[in-house]
């Protein structure tokens, strides 16, 4: 799990992604991505000198990073369980996966373990509306989850 940046580090490696940047239209959204990319999540140290850059207010840079459900403020877990939360997923069973991995990590939505093991996120459609319910463990999906699929696929990544 990334730790925090020092603001020295942190300040050098922001301003190389503002450069990369500074051509770009529109750039909040690309300069927010690398910024995850580089630390795991959006420090909070980070936002007013991505603010001052782009002449924005906090405000504004603070509702876009709030509005984006992919933007952390804090460095997610080893492992990412993303679970459907679309209605063919939940016609299918998706709510009883939903519950179980909630209970079995002992986390609800946005949160990671307290051992920085995994953390649980929502999503609201995988593609695979025909199979579902569906998940997604650290970039996989996979299909037909239930409780017991649910439970081999968190014992894979505890091992």
């Amino acid at each position: 799990m990334p730790t925090p940046p020092a603001l020295a580090d942190l300040e050098g490696r922001l301003g190389a992604i503002l450069a990369d940047h500074a051509a770009c239209e529109g750039p909040l959204l690309p300069i927010l991505h690398a910024v995850q990319a580089e630390w795991g999540h959006v420090p909070q140290e980070a936002l007013p000198i991505i603010a001052g850059a782009l002449n924005i207010s906090r405000a504004e840079l603070h509702g876009v990073v709030s509005f984006y459900h992919d933007f952390r403020e804090a460095p997610a877990g080893r492992h990412m369980l993303k679970v459907c939360r679309a209605e063919a997923c939940q016609a299918r069973g998706g709510r009883a996966v939903e519950d179980a991995a909630r209970a079995r990590l002992g986390i609800d939505w946005h949160e990671t373990t307290a051992t920085g093991g995994m953390t649980l996120e929502p999503v609201y459609c995988l593609g695979l509306c025909a199979t579902g319910p569906a998940v997604m463990l650290d970039g996989r999906v996979v299909a037909r989850v239930d409780e017991a699929r649910l439970d081999a696929l968190l014992a894979e990544v505890e091992a």
